[in-house]
């Protein structure tokens, strides 16, 4: 049986699909960097390597004829440590990459993290192996922790509205390519929502659902660096933070796409039903 590595594993996204494979009877190998932390799953071993550390990653690698390569947490070397990543891949002869990208991956990305996205895509593309990328729109799983203690979502938005996705929507898609790679190779999938959301209309459906008032504070720019200049992060961090609104209100993440329906074979989550199944 053909050994599916999956990294992540520790994570909500990686954790997900990786339980979705184990439930599917696949082989999987874990690769993480805290075996403590790993779940335990019939059919999976647990392997240890970091992304940076291209001796460690190719061991781990070497035997797996699909990878799924969930994006590192995020760092100012982030592209770097994904190219070691992927060179090593390639270097233990993996079959395919599956790699979890960022919807409207750009050098010219408004969201400043996608042009991290955008630069691994590159790389990837000139390793030669065979891969497909998963560009997921920004997690709806998320949106209620923008809410602030005040019941405020505050950011540079603008009316600008964004196609929120689930996780489990993504990890279904995932699970899906893993299982049958070759028949998605080379794919470019935009994973979205099924509808665009301005910012005040999720307000009101966290509010309505959750029966918490919510309402959106649509910032200016300044308003949003004055407003997380408290929390002390590093200015690529914060210009992360409000970019990712500013793509919003730029109108860079509208988009609806139907991957999620055309994999899975059923409608992609909304926000109200996600909300009601986590609330």
């Amino acid at each position: 049986m053909t050994v599916i590595a999956v990294t992540g594993a520790t994570g909500r996204l990686g954790g997900r699909i990786a339980r979705l494979l184990s439930g599917a009877g696949l082989a999987q190998r874990l690769v993480v960097r805290d075996p403590a932390r790993a779940p335990r799953l019939e059919g999976a071993t647990v392997v240890t390597a970091e992304y940076g550390d291209a001796g460690a990653a190719r061991r781990a690698l070497e035997g797996a004829g699909t990878v799924l390569m969930v994006s590192a947490s995020e760092t100012p070397d982030r592209v770097e440590r994904h190219r070691a990543f992927v060179d090593a891949a390639a270097a233990a002869g993996a079959g395919h990459l599956v790699y979890v990208s960022f919807y409207g991956a750009s050098p010219a990305a408004t969201f400043t993290l996608a042009r991290d996205h955008w630069a691994t895509e590159q790389h990837i593309r000139g390793s030669g192996l065979p891969f497909t990328f998963l560009r997921d729109n920004l997690y709806a799983d998320f949106l209620p922790f923008m809410v602030g203690e005040d019941g405020v979502i505050r950011g540079p938005a603008g009316q600008g509205r964004v196609a929120v996705v689930a996780q489990d929507d993504i990890a279904e898609v995932a699970a899906a390519v893993l299982r049958d790679p070759a028949g998605h190779a080379g794919g470019t999938y935009d994973l979205t929502g099924p509808q665009a959301l301005g910012f005040t209309e999720i307000a009101e459906i966290i509010s309505s659902v959750t029966g918490r008032k919510v309402t959106y504070h649509p910032e200016t720019l300044e308003e949003a660096y004055a407003s997380r200049a408290s929390y002390g992060a590093p200015d690529w961090q914060v210009d992360a933070w409000v970019s990712t609104y500013t793509a919003v209100a730029a109108g860079e993440l509208a988009g609806v796409g139907s991957a999620v329906p055309d994999i899975t074979g059923r409608p992609a989550t909304s926000l109200a039903d996600l909300l009601r199944r986590t609330s």
